[in-house]
């Protein structure tokens, strides 16, 4: 089998980015997707209970009302804070590492920065997931613990994108995502 040529990505990393890629790992992980059901089980159960306080015999209590109203926001804004507040963590720690290269090939991952670099072996990176923006390579553990993010404005090309894509297609698998279509080029 013919060798693939590299892809190579540049880019400053973004508070966007690693909001996003913390968010796909969630749908794309068991462990993320347990933590969304009970999120989402926490917020039923707090509507099954206003439900029942409205339809009680003796009206709805002003107290249980508000109680269930301030759990219901407490729930909804958890759901939607932890990806954003550990998103930003991230960017803080890889922000001052200045622009990041990537190439990514038949071996494996290597990405490098002002301060660190690293490579990842195929056998480390097993999955990966893909938003409209990301390319969000994963561990082979039930959490994902381990996550490279690769932006697709770093490619030089749109057509880098399809094969960075074609690449993880060949040496890993897609979870937790439908598969982007590739751009098509002339």
């Amino acid at each position: 089998m013919q060798q693939a040529r590299p892809v190579e990505l540049a880019y400053l990393p973004t508070t966007t980015d690693a909001v996003t890629a913390i968010s796909a790992r969630m749908r794309a992980t068991p462990a993320g997707r347990l933590q969304n059901g009970i999120f989402i089980a926490c917020g039923v159960l707090v509507l099954l209970t206003l439900a029942l306080n409205f339809t009680s015999p003796k009206g709805p209590s002003l107290g249980s009302t508000v109680v269930g109203l301030f759990a219901l926001a407490l729930v909804a804004g958890m759901r939607l804070l932890v990806p954003t507040l550990q998103g930003r963590q991230v960017h803080r720690m890889v922000a001052p590492q200045g622009e990041f290269q990537a190439v990514v090939d038949d071996t494996g991952v290597r990405v490098a920065s002002r301060y660190s670099e690293i490579t990842h072996r195929w056998p480390m990176l097993t999955r990966y997931t893909e938003t409209g923006e990301l390319f969000v390579l994963m561990t082979p553990d039930k959490y994902g613990i381990g996550i490279v993010v690769l932006p697709k404005r770093g490619a030089t090309e749109p057509v880098d994108v399809d094969r960075l894509r074609d690449l993880l297609d060949q040496h890993a698998t897609r979870v937790g995502s439908r598969r982007i279509q590739p751009v098509r080029h002339a």
